[in-house]
C-alpha cells in the first residue's frame, strides 16, 4: 500500500506548490485589483473582504459533498476534478471587467476547489503511519514556498505588465498542478465505499468523534485568525507611507515574509512532533503566533512589519501540519477523505468569515488593533488546547492515538 508513498510525495508537492503560487500570485492583490482594473474606489476595504470570502463560503458548504464522493470514488479523481475547473476560472478572471461578475466567478472558484486538501487527503492517507507527520510537514512546506514565490512573482507581474496578467499566470500555474496530478499521482490501493454517504450522516460521525470535532474548532480558529488580515495587510502596507506604484511589490514582499519562515520550520515541526506528539507542537506553535501577532501592534515602518511576520511564521509554521497529522491519527482510513472535507469545510468558513470581518473592521478601526484581536484569537485556541485537549486526547505525547482511543474517546 505504501509503496508509491514518497512518489505521490514528491508529484503532489510540486502541484500544491503550483496550486499555491496561483491563488498568491492574483489574489492578494485584489484591493489593488478592484480599485485599478474595475473603478472601485467607495468601500474597498468591504469589496475586498466580500471577493476574498465569497469563494471560502462556497467551498465550506460544498466540501463535504467532495469529500464523500473521494471516499467512494477516490482522492485522485478531485485532484482532476478541481484542477483544470480553477484553471478556466482564473482564466475567466483576466477577462471580466465588471466587479459584481468578478465576485460571481470567485463564487464558483469556491464551488469547484479542493486540489489543495485533497492533495493532503492523499499524501495522509498514501504514506506509512510512522513517516505521516513528517509528510505532512513537508507537504506544508509546498504551500509555504508558493506563498514565498507567488507574491514575489504576482508583484512584478502586477507592476510590470498589468493585474490583469497575473491572472493569467495564475491560471497556466493551475493547468500545471491539474496536469501533474493527471499523470503522476498514484493511488492504486485504493478501495471506495460502496455507496456514497450523506454530509448529514457524515457530521454525525465527526461529532461522534470528540478528538476530531475539536481539531476542527482548532483548525477554524487559527485559520480565522490568519485570514481576517489577508485582504488588509496591502491596505496596511499603504498607510506606512510605501508609495502606491511600489504597494504590489512591497505587499509581495511582506506576504513572502511569512512563507519563507513556514519553508524553514514546517518539515522540522514535523520531526518535533513525531518525536513529542503533535498536541505539543500545536500549542507552542499557537502561542508563539500569538506573541508575534500582538508584537506587530508596536511597529509602524516597513522593515520592522515584515521581520515580526517572518518571525510569526516560524511558529505558525507548525499548526496546520500539526492539525493535519492530528487529523490522520484520531481518524480511520475509510473515513480520512470526508475527515480532511469537513476540516476544509471549517477553515473554509473561517477563510470566508475572516477577510469579510477584517474588511469591515478595517473600514471602522486603524488597522494596527486588528493585529491585537487576531493575537487574542490565538491564544484563546491556545487555551482551549492546553485546558481541554488532555481530556480530548486522552493518549501520552509520544504515542499515536489507535483505533480503540478513538473509539473510547468518541
Amino acid at each position: 500500500m505504501h509503496l508509491y508513498w514518497k512518489r505521490n510525495l514528491v508529484i503532489l508537492w510540486i502541484g500544491v506548490l503550483f496550486c499555491s503560487m496561483a491563488y498568491s500570485v492574483s489574489i492578494p492583490f485584489l484591493p489593488i485589483f478592484l480599485n485599478t482594473e474595475m473603478g472601485v474606489n467607495d468601500h474597498l476595504e468591504l469589496w475586498s473582504g466580500i471577493a476574498f470570502g465569497v469563494t471560502f463560503l462556497a467551498s465550506a458548504l460544498i466540501a463535504p459533498f467532495w469529500g464523500s464522493l473521494a471516499d467512494k470514488y477516490g482522492r485522485k479523481p478531485m485532484l482532476i476534478r478541481s484542477g483544470f475547473s480553477l484553471a478556466v476560472l482564473y482564466l475567466i478572471c483576466a477577462l471580466v471587467t465588471d466587479p459584481y461578475v468578478f465576485v460571481g466567478v470567485r463564487l464558483f472558484q469556491g464551488l469547484l476547489s479542493g486540489f489543495i486538501p485533497a492533495a493532503i487527503a492523499l499524501v495522509g492517507t498514501s504514506s506509512p503511519e510512522e513517516k505521516t507527520g513528517y509528510a505532512l510537514g513537508i507537504m506544508a512546506t509546498a504551500g509555504a514556498t508558493g506563498s514565498i514565490i507567488g507574491p514575489l512573482i504576482g508583484g512584478v507581474v502586477s507592476h510590470y505588465y498589468g493585474n490583469r496578467n497575473a491572472f493569467f499566470f495564475s491560471a497556466a500555474l493551475v493547468l500545471i498542478s491539474a496536469l501533474i496530478a493527471t499523470f503522476g499521482a498514484r493511488e492504486d490501493s485504493f478501495k471506495g465505499t460502496s455507496t456514497r454517504s450523506h454530509v448529514r450522516d457524515d457530521i454525525k460521525e465527526a461529532i461522534a468523534n470528540r478528538p476530531l470535532c475539536f481539531l476542527l474548532i482548532l483548525a477554524g480558529l487559527s485559520t480565522f485568525s490568519v485570514m481576517i488580515l489577508e485582504p488588509l495587510i496591502t491596505v496596511y502596507v499603504l498607510e506606512m507611507g510605501v508609495d502606491r506604484s511600489q504597494a504590489s511589490l512591497s505587499s509581495g514582499i511582506v506576504f513572502s515574509a511569512v512563507g519563507i519562515a513556514a519553508v524553514l520550520m514546517a518539515p522540522r515541526w514535523g520531526r518535533i512532533g513525531g518525536r513529542t506528539g503533535f498536541a505539543h507542537v500545536l500549542l507552542i506553535g499557537l502561542i508563539g503566533s500569538e506573541i508575534g501577532n500582538i508584537l506587530q501592534f508596536f511597529i509602524t515602518n516597513f522593515v520592522g512589519f515584515g521581520a515580526l511576520r517572518f518571525g510569526y511564521g516560524l511558529f505558525y509554521a507548525s499548526v496546520m501540519p500539526a492539525i493535519n497529522a492530528m487529523t490522520v491519527e484520531v481518524t480511520k482510513p475509510e473515513f480520512r477523505g470526508r475527515a480532511f472535507s469537513l476540516s476544509q469545510s471549517a477553515t473554509q468558513l473561517a477563510t470566508m468569515a475572516g477577510p469579510l470581518i477584517g474588511g469591515m473592521l478595517g473600514s471602522w478601526m486603524p488597522i494596527r488593533w486588528i493585529f491585537v484581536l487576531n493575537g487574542g484569537i490565538l491564544l484563546l485556541a491556545a487555551l482551549l488546547l492546553g485546558v481541554k485537549g488532555k481530556n480530548v486526547f486522552p493518549v501520552s505525547a509520544k504515542k499515536n492515538v489507535t483505533d480503540q482511543d478513538i473509539h473510547s474517546a468518541g
